[in-house]
């Protein structure tokens, strides 16, 4: 059973009730050892005391504030002492409206457990009162030597403890990003498509349909390697859009986002693809995108095709179809 990362009092008013938190999510990321290359020795990091060198056992390391003459030392204790209610209190200052705290604040998830079953009435109450006046709690609480902002909530049956970035730690866009476009009125007509490719790739949510594919693939290339094989390159990125190939990008994704409905609807999406250009005529290169280049060009066996750009992939097609070879000589494998 799953361990609570703190424990405390929930309260708001003279309402108090004993509370433990738990984790909400769990990382399935696949993690590496580091080894020196050429040898299977580990590198591991130690707490070494900068001035002699020696290694320093945890239980001996204590924090220290650099004050410009001198380190002001602070022993955890010192640090319980001082924090709201002892580091113990989750208290709920008051409630606001979930759709007013911009989804920027939010930060980690966590679940808000009773802490025995005689409290299980007092948490239910809680629960409940939460959801019908949909309003969440925000609170400030100490967990290992930091304060946290929460909000907590009623979601599925449960309280929820979702702990928020305070407002000076949000950073100004404007100010940090200087690629930000002013302002950039856009075209009526390319307006409308992007709209069009929004309504037409609007789909249900449904979490459970989405997996870590990165983290598969990872672990298909270390089964490879281990048994001697090679893998497979992902496609190439997609290059940037330029403002001259906008609206026929906006055309063709549009285009192309309504055969992929249709092939859910009853065709496969490949195949009313081929349909449509079997209508059409086949599609002109020229206004073919990376990937379907890309694709066009494996089909042919065309070398190179991997560190080519989307020009480079349209002539050496074209080189292909009229004879004279594969066009621009490879630049690596692919």
């Amino acid at each position: 059973m799953a361990r609570p990362v703190w424990a405390g009092v929930l309260s708001f008013g003279l309402v108090s009730l004993p509370v433990g938190l738990y984790t909400a999510t769990d990382s399935h990321t696949i993690h590496f050892h580091q080894l020196q290359r050429g040898t299977s020795d580990r590198v591991r990091n130690k707490r070494v005391n900068e001035r002699t060198g020696e290694e320093v056992p945890f239980e001996e390391i204590v924090k220290g504030f650099d004050d410009g003459d001198a380190y002001v030392l602070v022993e955890p204790e010192e640090l319980d002492d001082i924090a709201p209610g002892r580091s113990r209190s989750l208290d709920i200052e008051g409630f606001v409206d979930p759709a007013e705290v911009d989804p920027i604040f939010f930060d980690a998830t966590y679940y808000l457990a009773p802490k025995g079953k005689e409290y299980g009435k007092i948490y239910s109450l809680v629960e409940q009162a939460l959801a019908k006046a949909d309003k969440a709690g925000i609170a400030r609480f100490v967990m290992r030597s930091h304060e946290y902002l929460v909000a907590v909530k009623a979601e599925n049956g449960l309280l929820t403890c979702h702990t928020l970035h305070w407002a000076d730690e949000i950073r100004d866009p404007r100010a940090e990003i200087d690629s930000l476009p002013r302002k950039a009125k856009a075209a009526p007509k390319e307006l409308r498509m992007a709209e069009q490719l929004v309504e037409a790739l609007s789909m249900e949510w449904k979490p459970e349909e989405f997996h870590d594919t990165f983290r598969e693939k990872v672990a298909a290339l270390i089964k490879a390697k281990r048994a001697g094989e090679s893998v497979e390159k992902a496609e190439p990125a997609a290059e940037s859009t330029n403002v001259v190939d906008l609206s026929e990008a906006l055309r063709a994704s549009v285009e192309r986002a309504a055969a992929g409905a249709r092939g859910k609807n009853g065709k496969p999406p490949e195949r009313a693809r081929e349909q449509e250009r079997g209508a059409a005529g086949p599609k002109d290169p020229q206004h073919m995108t990376k990937a379907e280049l890309y694709k066009k060009a494996a089909a042919a066996g065309i070398p190179g095709r991997s560190a080519m750009t989307r020009d480079e992939l349209r002539d050496a097609l074209a080189a292909t179809a009229s004879g004279s070879g594969s066009g621009r000589r490879p630049r690596k494998a692919a």
